[in-house]
């Protein structure tokens, strides 16, 4: 989501769904997401509805008895009042409201895992599925095969993690093989991570490393690089051994290369020019 009134309008949003999901239990919460995915799914197929959802010129009590017209009795609710305070909200394009109405639905899903105390594991597990997936080609080619038929992507994960991850992981990972929203699976699980994250008010760190870190590493890593953010980190080390030494480390779109292979890489370079 790149526009700024958008990118508002979704901190707007998420305080009201954080507000409505305070009284809601942990069905309730599963109720909620699901609720406003499926009119997220709508609002892809049907675009003249999305259009006037999302039209600014539109006032917002129009657009507010629309949702209600479209969605009363077939949502509950909890989500029908987020659904009021998402339409009532400026968004840039009819993309962005669907776009935001999807992370709403992922917001509640991590709160379940948020008030359980799951919510690391879920997200540490979500990254690795990911780094996974990257190392497997043939894997990555049927998740992102959107010509082919959803049904054998959501198995595929399900065969994959069955037993094997917490429920609310092989979920997320499920409706992300269902629906990559265009983009490539991997790109949908680096989401998943950063939202997670961003429950707990952290940013992400991918550290690739030639060998694993021990407990003191990781410890002296997180505090400096927390020092730099200004903010927690959540470090995920993934193991490289064509790095030959040092660190290679990504947060966001900036990237720390400190890895032998990388200095190689910029010597051969000037080299080069």
């Amino acid at each position: 989501m790149q526009h700024l009134a958008s990118r508002q309008s979704l901190e707007s949003v998420t305080d009201s769904l954080l507000s409505t999901a305070a009284n809601l239990d942990d069905t309730g919460l599963r109720t909620v997401g699901q609720d406003l995915k499926s009119v997220a799914d709508l609002l892809n197929r049907e675009l003249a509805v999305r259009r006037a959802l999302s039209d600014g010129s539109v006032p917002a009590a129009n657009k507010t008895e629309l949702v209600r017209r479209l969605f009363s009795g077939k949502v509950g609710d909890p989500a029908l009042r987020v659904l009021e305070r998402v339409v009532s909200a400026d968004w840039s394009t009819g993309r962005d409201l669907t776009e935001a109405l999807g992370r709403l639905s992922r917001t509640a899903q991590f709160l379940r895992a948020e008030r359980s105390g799951e919510l690391d594991d879920v997200e540490d597990q979500i990254f690795r599925f990911g780094r996974i997936i990257e190392g497997n080609p043939e894997l990555s080619a049927a998740l992102d095969d959107h010509s082919g038929n959803r049904d054998d992507r959501i198995a595929l994960v399900d065969r994959l993690l069955a037993n094997k991850a917490h429920p609310l992981t092989v979920e997320m990972l499920m409706a992300l093989a269902a629906d990559p929203g265009g983009r490539s699976f991997s790109f949908g699980v680096d989401q998943l991570v950063q939202e997670a994250a961003q429950r707990k008010d952290k940013v992400v760190a991918v550290v690739s490393s030639p060998v694993d870190l021990s407990g003191e590493q990781l410890g002296r890593l997180n505090a400096a690089l927390a020092k730099i953010y200004r903010r927690p980190v959540v470090v995920h080390v993934q193991v490289e051994p064509g790095l030959l030494g040092g660190l290679e480390i990504k947060v966001g779109d900036e990237v720390i290369d400190g890895s032998v292979a990388g200095r190689l890489a910029e010597i051969r370079s000037r080299l080069a020019g």
